[in-house]
């Protein structure tokens, strides 16, 4: 045993925490909070204590595998998985176009330097369409978000007199540095107010003053109300909006016409409550709001995004303490460019549906549908990087029909997933423990942390880092010219600045190396950093480029240029402070001329119009209940814990029932049931509890996995849902709102 801690971070939320770990061989012995870590500062929560489950499970795979004929598998050597994946995507390219090759992933949760690599190899092919998580998710919100300003917005929740968490349970979701300690303080303080809309009574919305328990599905017209009240009471922030905002008049005249006590009916919260609500907001010194999955995977979903910023805007709760910032970035975590711009290819459009394309990301629920067609310009063939579609997109049965229907399908993971199941070669990633690795969720202000974290352990053997596997595929195309690379390596043995001014020499002689420069820079200057690091290179590029569009800020944090900020990240395994900003700076990032909000949007003013005369509802007969497929809980993660053993409680993935459903349907904690939507059905063990109301259910997020030993535990969520219930405009989802029915099973 080593009593040496070794930086890294948590893998299991956007919040990456600080933590150090203290090996046993290869085993995880201990975990602890990294109380150097700039951001968490020591916390973390009880998930990430058992992280021992994902870096040593018998999930793991150590060989490249090829399919053969009779779809069994075989492993196979490197040299010869990557030669013939090579040649399969270039006789794709050639004989279709590289944008029929389609990219998803590259880099899973809290996995993210590898999908920077993963972009080169976009590049060299010619390949025009990718997505990711992000795109069952926020790419509503990314729109609303540039349409307003530009850019990402979040709150200063630990200084805000008033919060207002919007289909959101930070108890369980985090989101936020020190999320449970934030939100006992809140409770605790009668000063100051905590507001929960949700239609469960989750841990967070019991510890809120105010909860609008809404029932499921009506978001928009809660909101709506509350909005109405704050422009019928007179409790805007006038001189903000005089000052800082353009088209407000025609938000203010539209909700000066919300029939307030009609939409109360609608969402089931009583007006006086929900009158509170919108005064105690109104009336605040500061306030912050917070929206998430609750409401991003639900009816509406991207009308939502904008009447709960309208709250913010409105009244002013922007730009000073314990209100809602825009930040800086280390790198953008979408496709096209930063905030929702929508930029992208084929006027915003996929080749087959017409779906719309959010800051780069293909709508999720349409990949299958561009596929599962004779189209001409549908996909042929898919590369797929540290995820599992197959497993957390909707409908898995349509999503496996259209994996096999491909030409070629490449999976890069640690483990044989759901998804790898269906590729023609599966190629073993070494883990987030093995290798440099780094995420992109930096959304702090006024100070903003990236982390770059080492290695904690050596690959385990048969595995590669997902760089090295890029690169190697790269070579076998030979995208870039010998005589630039080796031009380029010696000036990264000479020196920094030689290498930076040899680089942007070459890229602006040659500007297709921009898009192949993570490669570029791993084959040159990577040759010249120290053993085992060659993998951050890319970061150096990053860090120049975060330099550049964010100077005064970088240098605020101490640094003069890129190379300042690259060698302090490299060297600070807890990680660093990459901006420091005062308040003053945050209209910096508002991405207009005049830095000013554009408040108005027609498209969701002509929606807010529609709910009036609009009643919600998309249950039926048939299915008479609202099923949330993929609730957080206490010991759900994404999927990458692939151990069903991790868990101490709730280790079959209960379905959560209200006690007077039960009893109508003669249910029983413990017992059997069986829930049926249109798309599947699955037996499930039921709990009874007072977090849900009558006619809502729940079913948690992370389970139904293989796992060699254990088998699958609890209900693949997405063997439930639909393709067809999505979003009007972003196409995310309904993953928190899909009709069902539940019916007792004889024990």
């Amino acid at each position: 045993m080593t009593d040496q801690w070794r930086k890294s971070a948590c893998i299991l939320c956007e919040c990456n925490c600080g933590i150090e770990i203290k090996l046993d061989g290869r085993r995880f012995d201990r975990i602890r909070g990294d109380k150097e870590h700039p951001a968490s500062a020591g916390y973390t929560c009880e998930k990430a204590l058992r992280l021992d489950h994902y870096q040593n499970g018998r999930h793991r795979l150590n060989s490249p595998l090829r399919r053969r004929e009779d779809g069994t598998y075989e492993e196979i050597d490197w040299d010869t998985a990557l030669r013939e994946i090579a040649e399969r995507l270039s006789a794709v390219r050639d004989a279709h176009g590289g944008d029929k090759i389609f990219f998803y992933g590259g880099g899973g949760q809290g996995n993210h330097l590898g999908g920077v690599y993963n972009r080169a190899l976009q590049a060299a092919l010619g390949a025009k369409y990718f997505s990711n998580a992000l795109a069952q998710e926020k790419t509503g919100e990314m729109w609303v978000d540039g349409k307003l300003y530009g850019g990402h917005t979040k709150g200063d929740f630990e200084h805000a007199e008033v919060v207002v968490f919007v289909g959101k349970n930070p108890w369980q979701s985090h989101s936020f540095p020190r999320a449970r300690p934030t939100l006992r303080e809140i409770a605790k303080d009668p000063g100051r107010t905590m507001i929960v809309l949700d239609p469960r009574r989750s841990e967070t919305a019991a510890m809120a003053d105010i909860h609008l328990q809404v029932k499921p599905g009506t978001d928009a017209w809660c909101l709506a109300a509350l909005l109405g009240v704050l422009v019928q009471e007179g409790l805007l922030d006038n001189d903000f909006l005089a000052e800082h905002t353009t088209g407000a008049e025609s938000v203010v005249a539209a909700l000066a016409e919300v029939p307030v006590a009609v939409y109360a009916r609608r969402c089931g919260v009583p007006e006086d409550l929900l009158r509170t609500a919108a005064r105690r907001i109104g009336t605040a010194s500061s306030a912050t709001t917070y929206e998430d999955l609750g409401v991003q995977q639900a009816p509406n979903s991207t009308l939502v995004s904008y009447l709960n910023k309208l709250i913010w805007i409105l009244t002013g709760n922007f730009g000073r303490p314990g209100t809602m910032f825009l930040h800086s970035s280390f790198a953008a975590i979408a496709g096209a460019g930063t905030g929702g711009s929508g930029k992208s290819v084929r006027g915003k459009r996929t080749p087959v549906t017409g779906a719309r394309i959010i800051s780069g990301l293909v709508p999720c629920n349409s990949i299958a549908e561009e596929i599962l067609t004779d189209h001409p310009d549908r996909f042929r063939a898919m590369w797929i990087d540290s995820v599992n579609p197959a497993h957390s997109l909707a409908d898995s049965r349509t999503f496996r029909e259209a994996l096999d229907a491909l030409d070629l399908v490449v999976v890069v993971d640690v483990a044989f997933t759901e998804t790898a199941r269906h590729a023609d070669y599966v190629l073993p990633a070494s883990s987030q423990f093995e290798k440099w690795e780094a995420t992109f969720f930096n959304v702090e202000f006024p100070h903003n942390t990236f982390q770059l974290r080492p290695p904690a352990l050596d690959p385990l053997p048969g595995t590669l880092p997902e760089p090295e596997i890029y690169a190697r595929v790269l070579r076998h195309l030979d995208v870039v010219d010998a005589e630039v690379i080796a031009k380029l390596t010696a000036a990264a043995h000479a020196g920094r600045a030689e290498f930076a001014a040899a680089f942007f020499t070459a890229a602006g002689a040659d500007p297709a190396l921009m898009g192949l420069a993570p490669y570029v820079l791993y084959e040159t200057l990577g040759a010249a950093l120290p053993a085992g690091q060659r993998g951050t290179a890319a970061v150096w590029g990053l860090a120049q480029l975060c330099a550049m569009t964010q100077p005064e800020a970088v240098r605020r944090a101490g640094f003069a240029d890129g190379n300042e900020l690259f060698e302090a990240i490299v060297s600070t395994p807890s990680g660093v402070t990459f901006t420091v900003d005062e308040w003053e700076d945050v209209w910096t990032y508002v991405r207009r001329p005049d830095r000013r909000f554009t408040v108005g949007i027609p498209e969701l003013l002509g929606k807010l119009g529609e709910l009036r005369d609009a009643e919600p509802g998309w249950v039926s007969e048939e299915f008479p209940f609202v099923l949330s497929a993929g609730e957080r809980r206490s010991f759900t993660a994404n999927t990458i814990y692939r151990d069903p053993t991790w868990r101490r409680r709730d280790a079959a993935g209960a379905l959560r029932v209200s006690p007077d459903d039960a009893a109508r349907l003669g249910l029983t904690s413990g017992g059997p049931a069986r829930v049926v939507t249109e798309r599947g059905a699955a037996e499930v063990v039921v709990e009874i509890t007072d977090m849900m109301q009558p006619g809502h259910v729940s079913l948690p997020n992370g389970l139904g996995v293989d796992h060699p030993e254990h088998g699958i535990a609890g209900v693949a969520p997405n063997e439930l849902t639909s393709l067809g219930h999505r979003d009007w405009l972003a196409g995310t989802p309904w993953h928190k709102h899909v009709p069902a029915r539940v019916e007792a099973v004889a024990p």
